[in-house]
């Protein structure tokens, strides 16, 4: 009989699954440390030998867990393991892909709401004592054109949310967008056989994607092939009466552009979740522009009521293929996890 898998988790307890999970125990021989806010190196009696890590974080000296085969990430953004070295040591990578999905398409709603309707002009109304019926306040979201820059776990419940809602959906992705297999989702989320959108178009066709948007979401991870692959070119391809809303990574988008065309009015607005440096420093120009929204990174993160409860759901469920020998929910493909790899979005 094989002796008991080491597995090693540092994030915050989620009880009810991790009960589940103890009944494993003759099988898996758990270990649990503090979650780390970010990389650096731990002792190695702390780490012992793990054969499986869950963290958003892993140890800076990765490469001293020899026997370490399988790393669960607690986000669905991976970038904070580009330089380690996981690929060289065959170790397979899972992301947290559709723990978050649900509140975040429903930011997305959110912000569009509010520019279709410019309530933070019916707000500012009523602070002043301000009876004004301006028919912006009286418009529709439905018949909009969505653009879904990358359709992904995240791009495809924002699809979901916006079809329910009677808008309309273009997508552009680097592949095509059928079935996704072996991937985490909440029951009844998503559009796991890639059947919303009326059109998909591909990376050489941007002109023809962001021309005619009134909505442009982005739905992107970070990576270094991904970053920067919305220029001042680009955002001048949307129409001036269109919104850009980013709650995937801030560096998709060049700063300095995004300034640009929002200082001019050159697009509507920009509903912004995600930052170019954390948190937004107070003399930041975003934070003047009025036709800017800013959130503080919380459109879906670990402060969602059901990011925890998801997230060893996922787990959960991986440690059962795992024990299996069956696929895993969330592999990344190893080329994705190299700084250097260049390619598409």
């Amino acid at each position: 009989m094989r002796e008991p898998v080491d597995v090693l988790i540092a994030e915050e307890v989620y009880a009810p699954v991790l009960e589940e999970i103890r009944r494993h125990e003759g099988r898996l021989r758990l270990k649990i440390i503090p979650r780390q806010e970010r990389s650096r190196t731990l002792d190695l009696e702390l780490l012992g030998d793990p054969e499986i890590l869950m963290a958003t974080f892993p140890p800076r000296n990765l490469r001293d867990l020899g026997r370490l085969r399988w790393l669960q990430l607690g986000s669905a953004g991976y970038e904070q393991i580009f330089d380690l070295p996981v690929v060289e040591m065959g170790i397979t990578v899972t992301n947290a892909s559709g723990v978050s999905d649900v509140p975040i398409a429903e930011w997305c709603l959110l912000m569009m709401f509010l520019f279709e309707r410019d309530f933070r002009r019916v707000l500012d109304n009523q602070s002043a004592h301000l009876w004004d019926r301006d028919p912006k306040f009286q418009s529709e979201l439905r018949g909009r054109l969505v653009g879904i820059f990358g359709y992904g776990s995240i791009g495809r419940e924002v699809g979901r949310q916006c079809r329910a809602l009677g808008l309309r959906i273009w997508v552009m992705n680097r592949s095509a967008i059928g079935r996704r297999n072996n991937r985490f989702l909440v029951e009844g989320t998503g559009d796991p056989d890639g059947t919303l959108p009326e059109r998909v178009f591909r990376l050489d066709e941007m002109e023809e994607f962001l021309s005619p948007l009134d909505y442009l979401v982005l739905a992107l991870p970070r990576t270094p092939r991904t970053e920067g692959i919305l220029g001042e070119y680009h955002l001048r391809l949307l129409k001036p009466s269109a919104v850009l809303l980013n709650a995937a990574r801030a560096e998709l988008v060049e700063e300095s552009a995004l300034l640009a065309v929002l200082r001019e009015n050159r697009i509507a607005g920009a509903a912004l979740d995600v930052h170019y440096r954390f948190p937004l420093p107070a003399g930041h120009p975003f934070w003047e522009l009025q036709n800017v929204i800013l959130t503080p990174w919380i459109s879906g993160s670990t402060g969602s009521p059901y990011y925890l409860q998801r997230l060893w759901r996922l787990f959960k469920e991986n440690l059962g293929r795992y024990l299996a020998g069956a696929p895993l929910l969330n592999v990344i493909p190893p080329q994705e996890l190299v700084r250097e790899h260049r390619g598409t979005a």
